[in-house]
């Protein structure tokens, strides 16, 4: 008979797997309402069109596409930003602004697999609608951090590469090059990391040769990675554009410096981000050891609304995946070890005790607390090592003895000290044990 398993990229979650998934999303989480961010959610199924307006059309090669039952070209969501603008767009004008949103969801890439990267995987999307200035940046890149810190990360173990699409365009522009030769040097940059001289052919295919003093110039742009040698590097330049921005740069460092985030961020005009919507400030964030793929990416796309059809509106967002971020825990010894969840384990005499048991285990668990026994009648010993396997605190001991007392014989099972509790007490008596810290 066949035996079946998962498709390639795709990932089964254990309840082990789940739990660190989980503890992943509650940090996430709670990191996100701190900021004042809101959840939502989305469908995973989306019309094809709307990955095709944002990308264009070669972007179904790297999709799960197919036409559906109705006839609909349709393909399983590869990120949020598209799906997030289309309903920011559609109740703009009933959303107070700023609008700060927040996802975590699954995502789907038919993409070449490779270590972080799945055909399938979970992320954080949040995301700064309505507010035009560096204060959503500010927020953004602070969110991000926190999000890297709250797991016991520090400066030691990631930073966030911030750079600039706008000031780009702007330099580039004092070169002598128009729009089109801007953007082709842009998508070589953003290659130069991975291929070097070899990331220039595609604009010598388009534009021709290459001035020899202009591909220095942009080589030498990439290498800034101080505000001082940003400085430097543009102080001279008769730009109003360019000094304006300058700016705009000091005042986002300085934001982030006050909030004690400065040791995070560091300039770097070698990113620029590959998607062209982009259209100011962009930001990535790695791990120091350089071991992993970017942890994070996000920055500024002021007109991809109204590319999708809506009135514009400036927007800011990043996505965090679940794959890489949980590779670096892993490496710093941050991810916790998640055993059994059980914090009482009611161990049980014969038939007459289970029902009686019953009552007590029913309304232990409305109360919410975790509690476990064994399912079939079995000797007293083997309950009790089920119940030191199962993590409990706390066993609650129902025998003949005690049923006929009316009590429950109360063990801690920390250091084994026990005493005996009025059966009309079992829940106050819990209760006040784990409130005080687990003490009888």
């Amino acid at each position: 008979m066949a035996q079946f398993q998962s498709l390639p990229g795709f990932r089964e979650f254990y309840p082990d797997a789940l739990a660190r998934r989980n503890h992943i999303f509650r940090q996430w989480r709670r990191a996100a309402h701190a900021y004042g961010f809101s959840e939502y959610d989305a469908p995973i199924l989306e019309p094809l069109d709307l990955y095709k307006a944002k990308s264009g059309d070669e972007i179904e090669t790297q999709l799960f596409s197919f036409t559906d039952k109705g006839g609909r070209e349709v393909a399983l969501r590869p990120e949020m930003t598209p799906t997030v603008c289309r309903l920011v767009g559609e109740k703009a004008n009933a959303l107070k602004r700023p609008i700060k949103w927040f996802s975590i969801g699954e995502f789907y890439r038919y993409e070449r697999m490779q270590k972080g990267r799945g055909r399938s995987f979970f992320q954080l999307n949040a995301d700064i609608f309505g507010e035009p200035g560096i204060e959503a940046e500010t927020e953004l890149i602070a969110l991000l951090i926190q999000c890297l810190r709250g797991f016991g990360l520090g400066a030691e173990d990631f930073y966030v590469r911030l750079s600039d699409r706008n000031l780009w365009f702007y330099y580039l522009e004092t070169l002598g090059l128009d729009e089109a030769r801007v953007r082709g040097i842009l998508s070589a940059v953003d290659r130069y990391e991975k291929l070097g001289d070899d990331a220039f052919k595609d604009y010598v295919t388009e534009f021709g040769p290459l001035d020899a003093e202009l591909k220095a110039k942009v080589i030498a742009f990439m290498g800034v990675k101080t505000m001082s040698a940003l400085e430097a590097t543009l102080g001279a330049l008769v730009s109003d554009k360019l000094q304006a921005r300058l700016g705009d740069w000091r005042r986002l460092l300085a934001n982030l410096a006050a909030m004690g985030f400065g040791d995070c961020v560091e300039v770097d005009l070698g990113v620029v981000r590959g998607l062209a919507y982009y259209t100011g400030f962009v930001f990535e964030a790695f791990d120091r050891k350089g071991d992993l793929r970017a942890l994070a990416g996000g920055g500024r796309y002021d007109t991809l609304i109204g590319k999708l059809g809506y009135n514009e509106m400036p927007a800011v967002g990043f996505g965090m995946g679940d794959m890489t971020f949980a590779l670096l825990l892993e490496q710093r010894g941050l991810m916790p070890a998640f055993g059994p969840t059980t914090d009482v384990y009611v161990v049980i005499g014969g038939e007459a005790e289970r029902t009686a048991a019953f009552l007590d285990i029913a309304g232990l668990r409305a109360a919410g607390y975790r509690v476990d026994y064994s399912l079939k009648e079995v000797a007293f010993g083997k309950q009790f090592k089920a119940a030191a396997e199962s993590g409990a605190k706390l066993a609650l001991i129902y025998g003949g003895d005690e049923l006929a007392k009316g009590v429950v014989k109360f063990r801690d099972l920390s250091d084994r000290s026990e005493h005996e509790i009025p059966r009309a007490s079992v829940v106050e008596a819990v209760r006040d044990y784990f409130t005080t810290g687990g003490t009888a």
